[in-house]
């Protein structure tokens, strides 16, 4: 548990980014691997149960009271005029871990034919963590947190066409005050915006093809201390998304989704072992502005390809009330490697529906995937019935 908590420890302060921590440090290694780190990452995480039984694939499925965390464009063609949605994710479970949570909650509400208002949140806890020194030596014990709060807007702009806006406020308290290092943190504040879109494909039985776009994250740095020139990136981030539903028969269906998403945040530089060379190409990026890190991320020198996470997904519905889910995570290994399958099964009812999801262990040993087993619980609150 001592070892477990250490690691979550050093990832904690990889959010803080290395150049608040050590000022000369070149963040990726001589190698072919070069995760790309970003402030608050728990901006990531798939936050809902029926998506993540689906390998986190829901840009383009049919919308529910989630669609805010994933498309907020997609409300517009829900079924419902409004929906609460609430999710609970135990994180980290396989090592251990068991005050490490993300819960999450969001709600919209058609107000007129052609608009929706809506409003989404996430909390995310990294439990306790004991901080050491180099040698060992115990500094402090911190509990960090992470959370956003959102606000949007949808417009219809056909009776196939949707358009999205959401403005995001973002607070991460890993560290504050002085904890030994010399070094004086505070608690990151960000602020940052979505643009979403969505095409509903479906005929009058439910049949057909969806087609989404996001750009989300966009914002502003995040900073820990008060050097400015230690700030680092959110993970903006541009996603791309299809799903398929085919209507079997009266009382059955299957969906099939499949979600594109590239990380609008390029690599740190390359260390080259020359500490003025290291040192200089470490300022120039962190110094890169927001808009310029975006374009940057296309051109940074690493593969298109590899930099992109695949998301694929199906759902099989019987009655429009049972729902059996599978999907599959996949991500490069120089990317940080995390694939897997997952499950999932939902029950819908007039006003409620369950949710559940699991993600399949993977891997044994060093190697097995430190996210398996998680296990995700949602219920979405149906308020009333869509009769525009």
């Amino acid at each position: 548990m001592k070892n477990t908590r250490k690691k979550l420890c050093a990832l904690a302060f990889a959010s803080l980014g290395l150049g608040a921590l050590l000022p000369t440090a070149i963040i990726a290694q001589a190698d072919s691997i070069n995760i790309v780190s970003t402030a608050v990452p728990f901006l990531r995480i798939s936050p809902d149960a029926r998506a993540g039984g689906m390998g986190d694939a829901a840009i383009a499925t049919n919308p529910d009271g989630n669609s805010p965390f994933w498309n907020l464009a997609k409300t517009a063609f829900a079924e419902k005029r409004s929906a609460i949605a609430l999710n609970y994710t135990p994180w980290l479970r396989d090592l251990g871990l068991n005050d490490v949570y993300l819960a999450s909650a969001a709600a919209y509400k058609k107000i007129d034919d052609y608009s929706v208002i809506s409003g989404s949140m996430r909390f995310f806890s990294l439990g306790n963590i004991q901080l050491t020194d180099f040698s060992g030596n115990v500094l402090n014990t911190v509990r960090p947190t992470e959370f956003s709060f959102d606000a949007g807007y949808t417009r219809v702009l056909n009776d196939r066409l949707s358009v999205a806006v959401a403005l995001r406020y973002i607070n991460s308290r890993l560290v504050v005050g002085d904890v030994g290092t010399g070094v004086v943190y505070k608690a990151g504040n960000a602020l940052a915006g979505d643009v979403s879109l969505f095409y509903n494909g479906r005929d009058e039985e439910g049949q057909g093809f969806n087609f989404g776009a996001v750009l989300s994250n966009l914002g502003t740095k995040v900073g820990y201390t008060n050097d400015a020139r230690n700030k680092d990136f959110l993970p903006a981030n541009l996603g791309l998304g299809m799903a398929y539903t085919k209507i079997l028969d009266e009382t059955n269906s299957i969906s099939f989704a499949l979600d594109v998403n590239k990380l609008l945040v390029p690599m740190a530089p390359i260390s080259t072992g020359v500490f003025a060379t290291d040192s200089a190409a470490l300022s120039d990026y962190r110094n890169t502005s927001v808009v310029s890190s975006w374009m940057k991320s296309f051109s940074d020198g690493s593969s298109l390809p590899k930099s992109l996470q695949i998301s694929a997904g199906v759902e099989y519905s019987y009655n429009n009330q049972f729902k059996l889910r599978a999907g599959y995570f996949y991500e490069d290994k120089t990317r940080g490697n995390r694939r897997y399958f997952t499950a999932g099964a939902g029950f819908d009812m007039k006003f409620l529906q369950v949710n559940v999801s699991y993600l399949v262990p993977s891997g044994a040993g060093v190697t097995r995937n430190p996210l398996s087993n998680t296990l995700r619980l949602g219920l979405v609150f149906n308020l009333s019935n869509d009769d525009f």
